[in-house]
C-alpha cells in the first residue's frame, strides 16, 4: 500500500477519527476501564502528529511524538504516542513508513532515543516494534508498576 504522510495538528479531523478507532480497539482488548496508566496525550504535549493516507486519500495510520524530560531515560528522548493502523492497513508497510517518518521528525528535533509503551494484549504491536528495531526496556515514568504495560526503545542514528 503506497501512502503519503502528512504532519497535521492534533485536532485534525482524520487524526481525531484514527485516535477514536484506536480507543475502541483498546477498549475491546482491555475493557472500557481506564487502561492508560500514563498522562493522556494532548496538543499541549504532542507537538508532532503524523497521518498516513492511502492512494484514495483515506487516513489509515497515525502517530505522534511527545518529548520527555525524564532523567532516568537520559537526554534527547521522545515517546511515541497514539501509533495506530487501521485493520486494512496492517501488513501493508504503511505503519512502518509512518514510524520511519516519526523517527525522521525526531531526528530533526534533536531527539536521539525513542521510547514507547504498549500493552501485553497487543502481540501485533509487540511484533511490529520488535521487527522495526525497538528493544524491551524496563517500565518507565507512569508505567512503572503497571501490570499491562510493556516498554520499548530505539536509539536513533544520525
Amino acid at each position: 500500500m503506497g501512502v503519503t504522510i502528512h504532519r497535521v495538528e492534533w485536532e485534525d479531523a482524520d487524526a481525531v477519527l484514527l485516535r477514536a478507532a484506536q480507543r475502541r480497539e483498546l477498549d475491546a482488548r482491555y475493557g472500557s476501564d481506564d487502561h492508560e496508566p500514563g498522562i493522556i496525550p494532548s496538543a499541549d504535549d504532542v507537538p508532532v502528529f503524523l497521518v498516513a493516507r492511502d492512494a484514495e486519500g483515506r487516513a489509515v495510520v497515525c502517530g505522534g511524538l511527545r518529548p520527555l524530560d525524564d532523567p532516568d531515560l537520559g537526554d534527547a528522548v521522545a515517546e511515541i504516542k497514539r501509533m495506530f493502523a487501521t485493520p486494512e492497513a496492517r501488513g501493508t508497510g504503511a505503519a512502518a513508513a509512518l514510524l520511519r517518518a516519526l523517527e525522521d521528525e525526531a531526528r530533526g528535533l534533536g531527539i536521539r532515543r525513542l521510547v514507547l509503551e504498549t500493552g501485553d494484549a497487543q502481540p501485533d504491536a509487540i511484533r511490529f516494534y520488535t521487527r522495526e528495531g525497538y528493544t524491551p526496556i524496563p517500565l518507565y515514568g507512569h508505567y512503572v508498576g503497571s501490570d499491562l504495560s510493556l516498554c520499548f526503545a530505539k536509539a536513533l542514528t544520525v
